[in-house]
C-alpha cells in the first residue's frame, strides 16, 4: 500500500513537471465531434511533421507522420482517425522507443480508431505508414485525364472527414493545428501544398513546405504533377499545368483586387500570399479554400471572367471557415454561410450591384428548389444540422450556403452596413485561429449586435427551425427577370442574347416551357451552339433541360463527352439525374462506367448511388 501511494505521488509530480517543460495550447473544445473518433480535449496532436514520398506506379503515399502532442491531463492514450492506412511501426519519442497501439474495426463512413498508448511526459509520436490506391481523398489523374497528357497528377480533397485516409489525425475540425511537410515527387514535377509554395520546379523532386498558422485538418492539401507558376499580383498568382497557365493567369487576373476588396471589408488578409492552382477536370468541386492556396476546377477558366466568382468565395474562406472554423460539421453553416454572404460583397466591390443581385436571385432560388427538394419540415432545412452517424458530406448544400448566407443579409438589414461590418470585423478578429459553434456565434451575436442596438430578431426560427422564415431577403434581378420572359417567348422567337452573361443564358436554359418541342430545340442549339459552349455552367443547364423534352439522342455524343471530361459534382449529377428520370439508365451507366475512372471519390460515389 505504501509503495502504490508513492508511485501515484512519483506519477503525479512527473506529470506536472511534463506539464511545466511547455504551457498548453488553447484548448479545443470539450465536446466529442460526432464524426470523429479523436479526443483532443483529453490528449492532443499539435504540429504535425510529414515525410512523404509519391508513387504513381502504385498510387500510394508512404512514410511518416510525426507528431507532436500535449497531454495536460495525464491520459492513457491518445486516439488518431484513420481510414484503410497500412500502419507499419508506430515510435514514441525522439529516440523512437516501440509505442503500444491498436486499429478498431473500420466503419463504412468513419474509418478507423487509431489507439496509441502514452507514457508520462511522451511528447512526440512517429507514425510509419503507407496510404492505399483507394484512398478516398486522393485523386490520382492519368497521364490522359490531364491537360499536358504526359504526366500523372495527383490531388488530395480532405473535406469533411477524408484527410484521415491520407493522415493518420485527429479529424476533426475542432483541433488546430500547424505543419511542416517534406514531399518527394518523381523528377520533372512539382508539388505545391496549403503551406508556403515553391515557384518553380526542383532538380530532385524533393520539396519543403511550412503552414505556421494552425489550422483545421481538413485544410491540409497537396498536389503534384507538371506545374508551373505565373504571378498575377504582388501577392498573388496561378499555379497549372502549362498548357492551362496563361488562359488560367488571364482568367483570374484580378484575384489582388478581390484581395483588397477583402480586406477593406473584413480586416487583414493573415496568410501571406493567396494563390490559385487550376487542377485536372476529376476535381470534384468548384473550388476549395485551402489556406494560402485555392484548389480550383478547369471549368471555370472559360476566357471571359464570368464565373471569377468562385474565387470570391474561396478567397473570402481565408476569414469565413479558415480563419474562424466550425467547431464540427453540425456547424458547417458558419463556414459556408458566412462565406456565401461574404463573397457577395466582394463581388458588388469588384463588379457592381447589378451583378451581384443577379447572383443573388440565382442563389435564392436555389435555396427555394433545395427546400422543396428535402421537405418544408425536413430537420435537414435548419441551419443547425444533427448528422450524428451521417456522412457529414450529408450536410453539403443550399442550406449551409444560401439559407446561411441569406441570414446574414436579414442581420445586416436591421440597422446599417457600417455597424453590420464593424460587428462582422470584431468577430473576426476576436476568434481568429480558433473553431466556434452556432451557439458561441449567437451568443457573441446577441451581446454585441442584437442587445447593442435594441434589435428584435428571429434567430431561433433561423437556426433551429425548418423552411425558409418569412423575413428571408428576397432579390430582384431585373436581366434575369427579362431572360425568363425570352424563355417563355421561345415558341414565337429566338431571343436577342447580345451581352447576356453566363447566368442569364444559365437562367433562360433553366426557364424553357416543358412544352418546347424538338424542332424549337434543335433551332436553338443550332443558332447558339448550347450542346458545344465552353462554359459547363450553360452546358449542364442545356443537358438537364433538354433531355426530359426528348432531345436526348440528338445531345448524347457531346453530353457523354461532357460526362467524361468533366468531374465536378455539381455538374454531373443534374445530367445523371435527369437521364435517369428519363429512363436512359442504361445510357448513363455506359458513360459512367467510362467517365469513372478520371472522378474522384466524392463523384464517383455520388453518381453510382444515383445510378443504383
Amino acid at each position: 500500500m505504501k509503495f502504490h501511494h508513492l508511485a501515484i505521488l512519483f506519477v503525479s509530480l512527473l506529470l506536472a513537471a511534463c506539464q511545466q517543460q511547455k504551457p498548453a495550447a488553447s484548448a479545443p473544445s470539450a465536446a466529442p465531434d460526432p464524426h470523429s473518433f479523436s479526443r483532443p480535449d483529453l490528449a492532443r496532436a499539435q504540429h504535425l511533421d510529414l515525410n512523404l514520398l509519391i508513387d504513381f506506379d502504385t498510387k500510394t503515399l508512404s512514410g511518416y507522420a510525426r507528431w507532436t502532442i500535449e497531454n495536460p491531463a495525464g491520459a492513457s492514450e491518445i486516439i488518431f482517425d484513420t481510414d484503410n492506412l497500412d500502419i507499419q511501426k508506430i515510435t514514441m519519442g525522439k529516440d523512437e522507443k516501440p509505442a503500444k497501439f491498436s486499429l478498431g474495426a473500420r466503419d463504412s463512413i468513419f474509418g478507423s480508431a487509431l489507439r496509441i498508448q502514452l507514457e508520462p511526459c511522451a511528447d512526440v509520436l512517429t507514425i510509419y505508414y503507407a496510404t492505399r490506391p483507394d484512398a478516398a481523398a486522393l485523386g490520382w489523374m492519368e497521364p490522359s485525364m490531364t491537360a499536358g497528357k504526359k504526366l500523372p497528377f495527383l490531388f488530395t480533397q480532405g473535406q469533411a472527414i477524408l484527410t484521415r485516409s491520407w493522415i493518420p489525425c485527429q479529424d476533426t475540425p475542432g483541433n488546430r493545428i500547424t505543419y511542416n511537410a517534406e514531399i518527394q515527387t518523381p523528377v520533372g514535377m512539382m508539388a505545391v501544398m496549403s503551406a508556403e509554395n515553391p515557384q518553380q520546379k526542383s532538380p530532385d523532386g524533393k520539396y519543403q513546405f511550412r503552414m505556421e498558422q494552425p489550422v483545421a485538418t481538413y485544410l491540409i492539401a497537396l498536389a503534384a504533377g507538371d506545374i508551373a507558376f505565373k504571378s498575377v499580383g504582388p501577392r498573388t498568382g496561378v499555379y497549372a499545368e502549362p498548357p492551362m497557365l496563361e488562359k488560367s493567369a488571364w482568367e483570374f487576373a484580378e484575384m489582388e483586387k478581390m484581395v483588397e476588396a477583402a480586406e477593406a471589408l473584413y480586416g487583414s488578409y493573415v496568410w501571406g500570399r493567396y494563390d490559385l492552382i487550376v487542377l485536372p477536370t476529376g476535381f470534384p468541386f468548384g473550388g476549395m479554400e485551402n489556406p494560402r492556396l485555392t484548389f480550383a476546377t478547369p471549368t471555370v477558366v472559360t476566357g471571359d471572367r464570368s464565373l471569377v466568382s468562385l474565387v470570391a468565395h474561396e478567397l473570402a474562406h481565408s476569414w469565413s471557415g479558415n480563419l474562424v472554423t466550425n467547431s464540427n460539421w453540425n456547424d458547417f453553416w458558419l463556414n459556408e454561410g458566412f462565406t456565401v454572404y461574404f463573397e457577395r460583397r466582394i463581388m458588388e466591390a469588384v463588379y457592381g450591384k447589378d451583378y451581384t443581385e443577379m447572383l443573388a436571385q440565382l442563389e435564392y432560388w436555389e435555396l427555394e428548389e433545395e427546400v422543396m427538394l428535402l421537405g418544408e419540415d425536413s430537420p435537414d432545412t435548419h441551419l443547425k444540422l444533427d448528422l450524428t452517424g451521417r456522412n457529414p458530406d450529408d450536410g453539403v448544400g443550399d442550406i449551409a450556403y444560401q439559407k446561411g448566407g441569406f441570414f446574414l443579409t436579414m442581420l445586416e438589414r436591421q440597422t446599417d452596413r457600417a455597424k453590420w461590418d464593424a460587428f462582422l470585423k470584431s468577430w473576426f478578429d476576436e476568434h481568429k485561429f480558433t473553431s466556434q459553434s452556432t451557439e458561441s456565434f449567437l451568443s457573441y451575436l446577441k451581446t454585441n449586435y442584437l442587445e447593442k442596438y435594441n434589435l428584435k430578431v428571429n434567430t431561433d426560427e433561423w437556426v433551429y427551425a425548418p423552411g425558409i422564415p418569412a423575413n428571408c431577403p428576397r432579390p430582384n434581378s431585373v436581366k434575369l427577370a427579362a431572360a425568363e420572359k425570352a424563355a417563355a417567348d421561345i415558341a414565337r422567337q429566338l431571343p436577342d442574347t447580345k451581352n447576356w452573361t453566363p447566368h442569364e443564358w444559365v437562367h433562360f436554359v433553366r426557364n424553357l416551357p416543358a412544352a418546347t418541342d424538338v424542332a424549337t430545340l434543335k433551332k436553338l442549339d443550332a443558332q447558339f451552339g448550347l450542346s458545344s459552349s465552353a462554359n459547363a455552367e450553360i452546358r449542364c443547364a442545356w443537358y438537364a433541360s433538354a433531355i426530359p423534352k426528348g432531345y436526348a439522342a440528338e445531345i448524347m455524343p457531346g453530353m457523354e463527352s461532357f460526362l467524361t471530361e468533366v468531374g465536378r459534382r455539381r455538374f454531373l449529377m443534374p445530367v445523371y439525374t435527369e437521364l435517369k428520370k428519363a429512363g436512359l439508365s442504361d445510357d448513363a451507366r455506359r458513360i459512367f462506367q467510362k467517365a469513372a475512372p478520371g472522378y474522384h471519390a466524392v463523384s464517383r460515389n455520388s453518381v453510382e448511388a444515383l445510378l443504383k
